[in-house]
């Protein structure tokens, strides 16, 4: 069957309202009190056009907050790897720091004990492609020479996102761009990279 062009706009435009009005209400009512109803009823759209595309409100939340993530923490070559890893992480808190993107991924995380298809998800569609980035920048500074040869690539990744994911989880103050420099010249120095 052939689609209209009319109909695609249609369908990405119930698309983005449902993303919007899911993020309002999160914002607004919290995420448990957030259900597929009130969304589809914000947004203009039914229950069942909702669930044609999403199998539950986190699976609605999580694509909103990834757009939005990938955004505003693109992963970036200018040829200085501090630089680059600073406007990454950066981008992450601040996304991370403010409604409704920060409080509807905390949300999705408290399901992810609950939800095996959520986990799984979030793992492939948002954890490790924005962890597989990180790590191609790592090796291409090392191919540079900027890393020692042998230096844990995956396991760096993890120590400049453990603080990130620790702080927002447990609802500490996120880190300033001040803190954000000192944990990456931090994670650099252990894999062996001089920092000035």
């Amino acid at each position: 069957m052939i689609t209209s062009p009319s109909s695609l706009r249609r369908s990405e435009s119930s698309r983005r309202a449902t993303l919007e009005a899911a993020l309002e209400l999160c914002t607004e009512r919290g995420y448990g009190r957030v259900t597929v109803e009130a969304i589809a009823a914000r947004a203009g759209v039914s229950k069942k056009t909702i669930y044609r595309w999403w199998p539950s409100k986190s699976a609605v939340l999580l694509e909103a907050f990834t757009e939005a993530l990938v955004q505003a923490a693109p992963s970036a070559d200018t040829d200085d790897i501090a630089a680059d890893l600073r406007t990454h992480v950066n981008g992450a808190v601040g996304v991370l720091s403010v409604p409704p993107f920060g409080p509807a991924y905390a949300g999705i995380l408290s399901e992810l004990h609950h939800d095996d298809e959520l986990a799984e998800t979030v793992r492939t569609q948002l954890i490790e492609p924005r962890f597989e980035e990180v790590v191609v920048r790592l090796r291409v500074a090392q191919e540079r020479g900027q890393i020692p040869p042998g230096a844990d690539l995956r396991l760096a990744v993890e120590m400049l996102y453990g603080p990130v994911y620790y702080r927002h989880v447990l609802r500490k103050p996120m880190q300033d761009p001040e803190d954000v420099a000192v944990l990456v010249d931090h994670v650099l120095r252990a894999l062996g990279v001089t920092v000035g």
